[in-house]
């Protein structure tokens, strides 16, 4: 389970100095957030989201997608390890370094039982503040997708198509959630 750590005040290099146990460490708006390694469904499910965003991304040049581990801050004494992201550097040039990224287009977290408390309340505000355009929460066991956008007081719910249109004059980018999440849970839900 996800656990905040004791009451004193951490920093990022403290953060970046903890053992790599398997553990996921991040400290958000001067919390730190410990969660353990997710389960496999997770893995696959990060790994296909970026495979599905990889090929839209190819076509459109609006950025280059990558999951964690990271080592992202949008602030001081930061550090977050999103499941997945979509970045533009300043150059336009492949990131060297995570300093280099100059913004952030969306952000997805996939839910896991440890972390859904932090990344529906904790990181969703934070990326709000940081206005991040979309910040996505995937929900493997409802099978939806919570679409938040800086100004949202409350997610749009998507259950069945999931549509992103980061830059105009370009096809947006599509994904069918039904069969996505049939696949992930190898059932025949997917089919119409």
């Amino acid at each position: 389970m996800g656990m905040p750590a004791a009451a004193n005040r951490w920093t990022a290099d403290e953060v970046r100095a903890l053992p790599d146990d398997g553990n996921r460490y991040e400290l958000v708006s001067g919390e730190l957030v410990v969660t353990p390694a997710p389960r496999g469904v997770h893995q696959v499910a990060v790994f296909r989201l970026a495979k599905h965003i990889a090929t839209w991304l190819e076509r459109s040049d609006a950025g280059q997608v990558l999951f964690s581990p990271a080592d992202l801050s949008l602030g001081d004494d930061e550090v977050l390890q999103p499941d997945l992201f979509v970045y533009r550097t300043a150059t336009g040039r492949e990131l060297v370094d995570w300093a280099d990224i100059t913004s952030l287009a969306l952000v997805v977290e996939v839910l896991s039982p440890s972390s859904a408390r932090y990344d529906r309340q904790l990181k969703r505000r934070r990326y709000q503040r940081a206005r991040i355009p979309e910040y996505w929460i995937v929900d493997l066991d409802s099978r939806l997708v919570e679409r938040w956008r800086p100004d949202d007081e409350r997610p749009e719910i998507l259950e069945d198509r999931l549509t992103w249109e980061p830059v105009s004059g370009v096809e947006p980018f599509e994904l069918d959630l039904t069969a996505l999440f049939g696949e992930l849970w190898g059932d025949d839900r997917s089919i119409h």
